[in-house]
């Protein structure tokens, strides 16, 4: 029978705590979904907009963590605070939608990035979707898929070994890969910039207008009144998508020293560094490319585009190495703290009991392998893209309770220790709520199928609360 240990060994400091935020927010999005965005709302002044907006609302929803982080250093992060906020039933949905699709699809989908840019380099394996390593009847399983589980069984290898090998690997890869990022901005705006690009681009900056590509070019259709509001929810779908994930470190409270000081700092300066670097990568992109190549850019790889234009050929291969560089560490950081989730549903009695044990490397082994499984399993049912496309809705909505839970909490248990305060509380964390139910009624009647069957993913998680409950009686 393998050694267990009882207890977590805390031993990530600040550093470690901001470079798990900044690691786990960086995947491929910042490198394709400006595309996308462009498409929605076809100006500079509004690409900008959304990304801007995007980052006021996740520094704001950082910030309001800290005093919750404060409140309850214990691993488990987001589902204790809705727990202990609302009920059981509420912090279970939230684990369940965690565990279903919110980190597990995120793991796919960052693994199966990092395998489609490894085909940069290993021309051999043809990291294609074209490419087909075994079928059966219409189930298919490509290179690509195999190369995506097997990076992601790598990282969870790694991380059941012990939390320094998880922490060495997410400082190394977070560093490089924001070193890398800067240099891309920096070469693109001193080398790669065009005056004229720069100023065509942002002449009628805030005509908002849909861009459809066809056979007889780009399509453009304007977007007024209330349609405006539609649009921007539906580009922030992406920029939320690569915003997210910040909030992993309150999941590893357990592990973190000083956890009362030390989340609520890393989440602040983790989150403040990624904005300024996304916002400062999409002004490189506006100065490098016109509108319509931003646009429609092949497969969206608004990065690669940029990157030709400021290295030529070589600038397919800097991109694509930067993308492998960016989407193993954080696939390492969401695998590292995706766990502690369910071991500390597994102490509560609502998850399996396996789960709740740590094993002689004092991490949460069997939970690992769990994540590593569903993760896997998504990876071969090609069916990541659509789970992403629900990511935004269900994890925002989450989000929005989460931060409502601190006005809870200051009425209802006003003598508690609170170490930190949300930072401009009641009208920060109230202008995030506001902003959050916007985008997720807009999400809505913008994209009603995406929103409902993100819905309906976590409301099926309602009877599972009540078997698990009913067991563990």
């Amino acid at each position: 029978m393998a050694e267990t240990t009882k207890t977590f060994k805390p031993s990530l400091g600040l550093l470690d705590g901001t470079m798990i935020v900044a690691g786990s927010m960086i995947g491929s999005g910042i490198f394709i979904v400006s595309a996308d965005i462009t498409r929605n709302v076809g100006s500079a002044g509004w690409l900008i907009f959304v990304w801007l907006i995007t980052g006021f609302m996740t520094l704001s929803a950082a910030m309001s963590y800290g005093e919750l982080s404060a409140m309850y250093p214990k691993a488990g992060g987001q589902y204790v605070y809705l727990r202990e906020a609302y009920n059981p039933l509420t912090g279970f949905l939230y684990g369940w939608s965690f565990f279903a699709v919110i980190q597990t699809g995120t793991i796919a989908a960052v693994a199966v990035a990092f395998s489609k840019f490894s085909g940069y380099f290993i021309h051999e394996l043809e990291l294609t979707p074209d490419n087909i390593l075994y079928q059966s009847g219409g189930f298919k399983v490509y290179y690509a898929q195999l190369v995506s589980i097997l990076l992601i069984i790598l990282l969870t290898y790694i991380n059941t070994r012990g939390i320094e090998g998880g922490k060495w690997i997410q400082t190394i890869f977070t560093v490089t890969k924001l070193v890398s990022l800067f240099g891309l901005i920096v070469f693109g705006l001193f080398l790669g910039a065009n005056g004229a690009v720069w100023k065509a681009n942002w002449t009628d900056a805030w005509h908002m207008h849909s861009l459809t590509p066809s056979a007889d070019g780009l399509l453009s259709n304007p977007i007024v009144g209330l349609a405006a509001v539609g649009a921007v929810a539906a580009a922030m779908t992406g920029s939320i998508f690569s915003s997210d994930a910040w909030n992993n470190v309150t999941f590893i409270a357990g592990e973190m020293k000083n956890p009362k000081r030390n989340i609520g700092l890393s989440l602040f300066l983790g989150t403040l560094i990624i904005t300024v670097i996304y916002v400062s990568a999409n002004l490189m992109y506006l100065s490098v490319l016109p509108m319509d190549q931003i646009a429609t850019a092949p497969q969206d790889r608004v990065a690669v585009a940029a990157a030709k234009v400021i290295f030529g050929h070589m600038g397919t291969y800097v991109v694509a190495a930067m993308i492998m560089v960016s989407t193993f560490g954080c696939n390492n950081g969401l695998i590292l703290a995706g766990a502690r989730v369910y071991y500390t549903m597994a102490q509560d009695g609502l998850f399996f009991k396996k789960a709740g044990n740590l094993n002689r490397n004092a991490v949460p082994g069997w939970a690992l392998w769990a994540q590593c499984v569903v993760a896997a399993l998504l990876c071969i049912s090609g069916k990541y893209g659509d789970l992403l496309d629900m990511i935004s809705f269900v994890a925002v909505a989450f989000y929005a309770l989460t931060v409502l839970g601190i006005f809870l909490l200051r009425k209802r248990a006003p003598g508690m220790d609170r170490p930190y305060k949300a930072f401009g509380y009641p009208v920060l964390p109230a202008i995030y709520i506001l902003l959050a139910v916007i985008f997720c009624i807009a999400l809505i009647i913008q994209k009603p199928t995406y929103a409902g069957w993100g819905l309906g993913i976590v409301l099926a998680g309602i009877p599972l609360y009540y078997v698990a409950v009913s067991n563990k009686k």
